[in-house]
């Protein structure tokens, strides 16, 4: 029965926080943790201690599983250079240089206990991270913060293995490389056979209900298996989601998606909240640990601080160029539009542009296939510069992908994931959280101020987003006059049939990256709600 009170209030403060949230404006995971770290500090408040397990393979699959599903795939294409090498690289550099300063500043800890500690506070949070999504920031900076942390706590995970086993035994470059390929490697092939498999099964059940229960499986089908096989079961559970979230519109009906979104918003609400509660409630038997070890928390708190500050300066000093780098790519490909324009032109119009007879003497002409794959590789890498030029990376938003690199509960629990003979266990982990929560309350708190500091946020529709909107609604007139209704069709399956060939139309100018992410989502979340109000309604009429 204490269980179920505890679990109950837990609910309820969730909620309150969330709304609360909304009314003040602070993010509802800051009211959390801070609530969790007073509540804590109470004297009848007995200790909290959550198996890590919980969260590492229950909580953090669905969570970034659902993150996943939602997140734009031609925008995930498009920014994966950053993302790679935000959620790999950075990570990395990350982990060493915090690995010499905790090995420095804690005497006897050791280079690869060192490492393995700057594993685990390295990656930032996908829920910590979701605090910026709620901010009127670039849809760019938004895509990259995201598939950053959905991807970052594969490659920490497995530094901090390899570091343990370091700290054991000696390891070669080579060993970590092939551990960490093999990790992503099955745990992607993985996601992708679950993804599909999971798409192929639930099109043909027609209950929304069974359907969205099908559906908070698929994480953990996708997740215990590659971790039985030692590869990443998170990296599996994204790529899962990957794969759902692209081909769900055309597998499942609107229904069974409305249903999924509503459900794993739910999901969401809860599992997020409860993490960040949780991480907060959790302060108390550290801090006790740590007493008993260390004689006070002073050590950890200036050790906390120093970590914070590094995790900031190295993101800070690997942003920088990374964007030079990203803006000199999307200056040389705008030298190249015009070129591109012209094939495309070329290839779209064949009747304008004489063949070059001697030219085709010598070589072979092309199957229909592979010119319609060139045209499509041709309209895409055009669809793509006009993303990058429309939407550049400066400082300004330098300074937001800095700063909302926040640490979250991943991190703490992957600290309790150290083994129990780890020199100065308890002092480690209250490092952990403490980076983590100040973090969250440092960076968190004041990110919204920093968003409006840099610069202007929210804008009116620019001429080029009102001209792409245009051509949207013109993509949709054309798909509806296109279609011709066989005779003594009813009006209801006519329309039924506009709104099908509207969708296609829509998804296939998704893949060719035509269109604004979140102007298609809208699109396509209109035309589901007409299908639906269709399907609802009786007769054949309607």
């Amino acid at each position: 029965m204490d269980a179920l009170i505890i679990v109950v209030l837990g609910l309820l403060g969730i909620v309150a926080a969330s709304t609360l949230g909304a009314r003040i404006g602070v993010a509802a995971p800051l009211i959390l943790v801070m609530a969790g770290i007073v509540v804590s500090l109470l004297p009848f408040v007995p200790a909290v201690d959550i198996d890590p397990e919980w969260i590492l393979a229950g909580v953090l699959p669905p969570l970034l599983y659902s993150a996943s599903v939602s997140m734009p795939s031609m925008e995930f294409r498009r920014e994966f250079g950053a993302i790679g090498g935000l959620s790999v690289l950075l990570v990395v550099v990350s982990a060493l240089v915090l690995g010499v300063f905790f090995s420095w500043v804690i005497p006897g800890l050791g280079i690869w206990w060192g490492i393995a500690l700057g594993a685990i506070v390295s990656p930032t949070d996908a829920v910590a991270t979701s605090i910026v999504k709620k901010l009127p920031v670039s849809p760019r900076v938004v895509s990259i913060l995201e598939g950053e942390s959905l991807l970052n706590d594969a490659t920490a995970l497995v530094l901090l293995r390899t570091a343990i086993a370091g700290a054991a035994a000696s390891v070669s470059l080579w060993s970590v490389l092939g551990k960490f390929a093999f990790a992503v490697v099955v745990a992607a092939v993985i996601g992708v056979v679950v993804g599909k498999v999971n798409l192929m099964v639930r099109a043909r059940v027609t209950d929304s209900t069974v359907n969205t229960v099908i559906s908070f499986t698929v994480p953990f089908l996708a997740a215990i298996p590659a971790e039985e096989l030692g590869a990443s079961g998170l990296v599996a559970a994204v790529v899962a989601g990957l794969v759902t979230g692209y081909d769900a519109p055309r597998k499942l009906s609107p229904r069974h998606r409305l249903s999924d979104s509503q459900n794993w918003r739910t999901v969401e609400l809860v599992l997020e909240g409860a993490i960040f509660l949780v991480m907060g409630l959790e302060l108390s038997s550290i801090v006790d640990d740590v007493r008993v070890d260390h004689e006070g928390i002073t050590t950890a708190v200036f050790v906390a601080a120093g970590a914070l500050f590094l995790t900031i300066l190295v993101r800070a000093l690997y942003v920088a160029p990374l964007l030079r780098a990203l803006q000199a790519r999307a200056n040389f490909r705008e030298r190249m539009k015009p070129r591109l324009s012209d094939i495309a032109n070329r290839l779209d119009n064949p009747e304008d542009y004489p063949p070059d007879e001697g030219r085709r003497s010598r070589r072979r002409a092309p199957s229909a296939n592979q010119m319609e794959r060139f045209k499509i590789r041709v309209r895409r890498t055009v669809a793509d510069i006009d993303y990058y030029l429309a939407a550049p990376l400066g400082w300004r938003e330098g300074t937001i992908v800095i700063w909302a690199g926040m640490r979250g509960a991943v991190t703490l629990a992957a600290a309790q994931t150290l083994p129990e003979d780890t020199p100065s266990r308890s002092l480690l982990i209250l490092v952990a959280f403490l980076v983590a929560a100040g973090s969250l309350i440092l960076q968190g708190g004041t990110l919204k101020r920093v968003v409006l500091a840099v610069g202007p946020a929210a804008q009116d529709l620019t001429d080029s987003e009102l001209d792409e909107h245009r051509r949207l609604l013109a993509l949709l007139e054309d798909a509806s006059a296109s279609f011709v209704p066989p005779e003594g069709q009813s009006k209801k399956k006519t329309r039924l049939d506009v709104i099908d060939a509207q969708r296609q139309a829509l998804l296939d100018a998704r893949d060719d990256g035509l269109f604004d992410a979140r102007m298609l989502g809208s699109a396509l979340a209109a035309l589901d709600a007409d299908q639906i109000s269709l399907e609802l309604k009786g007769g054949p009429d309607g």
